[in-house]
């Protein structure tokens, strides 16, 4: 995938919203898969065929892909151990670890809202 221009509307308007806290998190944690996947780590270290056995719709390349954003946010720590074959453990970083109990919150609102919309 290209670079942006640096100077691009959609790079400025990122710019922007970044400025706003709100928006910085839920970026960092939004889309279909992350929330999930951090959620999945939050019991301990997991290799990828067990996130993938865990969450078994997302597909191994998305599932990479998610895995490489988490990293590089540093919300996941990825470990690689000097073995044949080799073996890569992905799990929570302390910074994630705060995230617990705001997932749990968000958790307990789905619950209200779906109940108050069905009504």
């Amino acid at each position: 995938m290209g670079k942006r221009k640096e100077n691009s509307t959609n790079m400025l308007n990122e710019k922007t919203l970044m400025e706003c806290e709100l928006l910085y998190a839920v970026c960092k944690i939004g889309g279909r898969w992350k929330l999930l996947i951090l959620c999945k780590l939050e019991n301990g270290k997991l290799r990828f065929s067990e996130i993938k056995r865990i969450i078994p719709q997302i597909t191994e390349r998305m599932l990479a892909l998610q895995l490489r954003e988490l990293e590089k946010d540093g919300l996941v720590k990825r470990t690689v151990y000097a073995e044949v074959p080799p073996r890569v453990d992905y799990e929570l970083t302390d910074i994630s670890k705060e995230l617990i109990p705001v997932w749990r919150q968000l958790e307990d609102w789905a619950v209200k809202h779906k109940k108050s919309v069905a009504e």
